[in-house]
């Protein structure tokens, strides 16, 4: 949602160039939950053999994904 906004008001642009043509369109939140649906599907798959990788591999993506959306935040607040 932070995405955007950004998007929406010039203030940034999506960095993904596959995303980047249907950025701040409502297929683009789409893609983004169906992504994060099968991540956490393959996550939780390799948890039932192997337990400590995927609870490190999910940490791992916990801390870029938090990252990600503080500098999206700071974005935000800083250029409205």
């Amino acid at each position: 949602m932070v995405t955007n906004l950004l998007i929406k008001y010039g203030i940034a642009r999506e960095g993904n160039p596959f995303l980047a043509n249907i950025a701040g369109d409502f297929g683009f939140m789409i893609l983004k939950i169906v992504g994060v649906l099968l991540a956490a599907f393959i996550i939780w798959d390799i948890h039932r053999r192997y337990p400590r990788i995927a609870f490190w591999t999910a940490c791992t993506f916990l801390v870029i994904y938090f990252g990600v959306v503080i500098w999206n935040l700071y974005l935000l607040f800083n250029g409205l």
